[in-house]
């Protein structure tokens, strides 16, 4: 290197050194005088042609910025760019060194900040005047523009829920920022002003070096790049960007719709570094310089999760100088609901929230808040989960109908479903709800014994039409529910902390089991069948305790009944240490109900049951769901199970939920208020109680709720005083996740009882 370099440029190389690269190999090459960078890179038609466009960028550059680009320096023959290792089949050119310090070594401050911003809105003015062909033709990963070139490598992310963001970020730019590509501002820009690229002298700017990804692209790529890599390593990045954001605009002023579509680039820059970090371990494992900032962007594109796209787009618009979008108040979104939609269909909290968007454990209101959702416990992978949506909108566009025609994804999705049973379960009945399935489920065991009374649960719920009300206690109890039909018995709910017998016992649940055991024996008339939750949701969140379902499920078929497992918010690895819940009591029911997280959110339901119970069904009138088992509905759920296996969601649920259970426990050490802590996995029910008392204090409840809503936090209240916060988070809910809600409760109680 050494003696090609000194023939070739007629200077004396006194130390050469070579430095990371990317796509080229870089070296330091120190003379007496001064110091260059010497780049070396493979011979092709295209890489040369892209590197005689960089040098042109950089000579074009020179009259205005020639002190902070870096100068192409000339071969003895005055060429710029050389094969001078035709056995190698390399190309090389010569740079000059420029003096400063990295941006990624400096201290960071507002006024670095401000500087980088205006520097990058003068280059790009300055660029503005550039035309080049070549680079305005060149098609690079790097482009965001061309941000689907990297879609590839997704598939390279090893960890699954890694995979599942950079997809929801995938989906996010295909429809929010490829409609506006079009209409927005093109030109040649730097395209990589990250912090090994920018150079500081304290506040200032003192040069931007490797113009390697230069692009003709949008302009506004330069200021979500910059915003990347100045703000990743950041805790509150966005205030961050605000500071770039101002600063480029009071030079080169920023668009409306440029601003509209930031928050996706800084999102999709992001989604470019992990993808091509991931393709490059995996091409090249030794090469650690690909992916010397792949934690630092992963753990910015987690932190942006958190961020409402409206409010990033609030901050980015008030910081150009444009008012914020204005919004509809909620009373009046109350108002417009009520004028068509009666008021029974409630609302949650003192103040209703008007929600826009989500993603996976977090909720966007219009406002421009981020909520953590601790609480639906309905789209149990997380909402708009991208693996769920692609599966519904590729069914969707191909084929939806009925029953009554034969297609695959029925088959297939029933297969994979029953392989999470034990091999008496062999037939599933679809439907449309959880409703609609607790409903079938009566009637099929109303049908295969012959009779109609039915045993449930004290507080059980079971869905909202009529069948499923007449066997939910929590509804017909209720002082305006239409009181208890003559073929429901009711059995006590086994609660282990104010019942009869109590947590100190460990013969509880068998003893609790006995009781019920002798109510059907007793019992005047034959019954059809006991239905129950394994955690009693409408009760609080009381789970049954072990021991109970094996003094009940013999004894209701010595007499003739069949045992209903009601699995809508208990299935699904909800519970953790099992993939339903009454695995956990070594029982095995005879139907097992499915609703709520099935397909994520998607309207659906399902019935499962043994060979013989759908055989005495068969004997009856056609049965028929117009929308049950129909291919979309199959598709999405077959994608909810796929999740849960990838993700490893129901060892989350395990981990997480112990995690989560113990904090509250800790916390109940405390403060008296908190009676009980219950539940498994992420199904957990915290009761609040008067101190020194196991009476119920639904205002406190109601207080703590609301006050989580206040700081965007949401849980909700249950049980038959309303004084059980419950908490049932998408199953990729987190331990920090787990760690801001009990702080905030904590935070809250505190408060309350300084005041009390």
């Amino acid at each position: 290197m050494k003696k090609i370099l000194e023939k070739a440029f007629g200077i004396h190389v006194v130390k050469h050194k070579q430095l990371n690269g990317y796509e080229s190999k870089n070296y330091l090459i120190k003379t007496k005088s001064k110091d260059f960078i010497y780049k070396t890179y493979k011979h092709t038609t295209s890489i040369n042609a892209t590197v005689e466009a960089e040098n042109d960028v950089l000579l074009f550059l020179q009259q205005q910025f020639n002190s902070f680009v870096p100068k192409p320096i000339p071969y003895k023959d005055g060429s710029y760019v050389k094969t001078i290792t035709p056995s190698h089949n390399e190309i090389g050119r010569m740079l000059s060194f420029l003096e400063g310090e990295f941006l990624g070594d400096a201290k960071h401050t507002p006024a670095l900040f401000e500087a980088l911003g205006t520097f990058l809105a003068k280059l790009d003015i300055e660029l503005k005047q550039l035309t080049n062909y070549t680079i305005k033709a060149r098609r690079c990963k790097w482009d965001l523009q061309y941000f689907e070139l990297n879609r590839a490598y997704i598939a390279d992310i090893a960890d699954a829920k890694g995979r599942n963001i950079v997809t929801y970020f995938f989906n996010q730019f295909e429809e929010i920022v490829r409609p506006l590509i079009p209409e927005l501002r093109k030109q040649i820009i730097h395209n990589d002003a990250n912090e090994w690229n920018v150079l500081v002298d304290g506040d200032k700017i003192a040069g931007i070096i490797d113009f390697g990804d230069v692009a003709h692209t949008l302009l506004i790529n330069e200021l979500a790049i910059a915003i990347v890599y100045g703000c990743y390593d950041k805790e509150h990045p966005l205030d961050w960007a605000v500071i770039l954001v101002k600063a480029y605009n009071n030079i080169l002023p920023l668009q409306e719709k440029e601003l509209k579509i930031l928050y996706y680039l800084i999102a999709a820059r992001l989604c470019t570094s992990v993808c091509n970090s991931a393709h490059a371990r995996k091409a090249n494992p030794d090469n650690t310089y690909t992916s010397v900032s792949e934690n630092t962007a992963w753990k910015m594109l987690h932190h942006w999760l958190t961020i409402n796209p409206l409010k990033a787009e609030n901050e980015f618009r008030k910081a150009a100088n444009f008012e914020s979008h204005k919004t509809i108040s909620t009373e009046a979104v109350i108002i417009r609901r009520h004028k068509h939609i009666s008021p029974i269909l409630s609302l949650s909290y003192e103040e209703p929230i008007h929600m826009v968007r989500s993603a996976f454990q977090y909720m966007y209101d219009a406002e421009g808040n981020t909520f953590l959702d601790a609480y639906n416990n309905i789209p149990h992978v997380g909402h708009s989960h991208p693996k769920v949506v692609a599966a519904g909108q590729k069914q969707m566009a191909k084929l939806n109908t009925n029953t009554r025609y034969l297609f695959n994804e029925l088959a297939e999705y029933t297969e994979k479903l029953l392989s999470y049973f034990p091999s008496q379960f062999n037939k599933v009945f679809f439907v449309n709800s959880g409703s609609a399935a607790s409903d079938l489920a009566i009637r099929m065991a109303n049908n295969h014994t012959g009779n109609s009374n039915m045993m449930v649960m004290e507080l059980g719920y079971h869905g909202n039409t009529q069948t499923s009300i007449d066997i939910s206690d929590y509804k017909f109890n209720n002082p305006k529910g239409q009181g208890q039909k003559q073929h429901i018995i009711k059995t006590a709910l086994p609660d282990t902390y104010k019942g009869k017998y109590q947590n100190n016992n460990p013969n509880a649940g068998s003893l609790y089991g006995k009781d019920a055991a002798v109510q059907i024996k007793a019992s005047k008339v034959p019954i059809s069948g006991f239905i129950s939750e394994p955690i009693v949701g409408c009760a609080g969140q009381v789970p049954l305790p072990i021991g109970y379902l094996k003094e009940v499920y013999p004894a209701m078929r010595a007499q003739g009944g069949i045992c209903i497992s009601d699995e809508v918010q208990t299935g699904f690895g909800r519970v953790g240490h099992h993939f339903w819940g009454y695995e956990a009591h070594g029982v095995i029911p005879d139907m097992v109900i499915l609703g709520k997280p099935i397909a994520n959110g998607h309207p659906m339901g399902a019935v499962v049951c043994t060979e013989a119970i759908a055989r005495s069904f068969e004997k009856g009138v056609e049965f028929f769901s117009s929308f049950g088992g129909n291919p979309v509905s199959c598709s999405i759920a077959s994608a909810v199970l796929d999740v849960i296996e990838e993700e490893k969601l129901q060892e989350n649920a395990k981990v997480v939920g112990q995690y989560y259970k113990s904090l509250f426990n800790t916390l109940m050490q405390t403060y008296k208020c908190i009676g009980d802590v219950r539940g498994e996995g992420l199904f957990i029910g915290v009761e609040i109680v008067k101190d020194n008392s196991k009476d119920p204090n639904t205002a406190l409840a109601h207080h703590i709720k609301n006050e989580l809503r206040k700081q965007y936090i949401l849980v909700s209240t249950d049980g038959p005083f309303d004084n059980v916060i419950k908490t049932k988070p998408a199953l990729c809910f987190s331990k920090a996740n787990a760690q801001i809600v009990v702080k905030a409760i904590d935070a809250v109680l505190k408060t309350y009882y300084n005041n009390c």
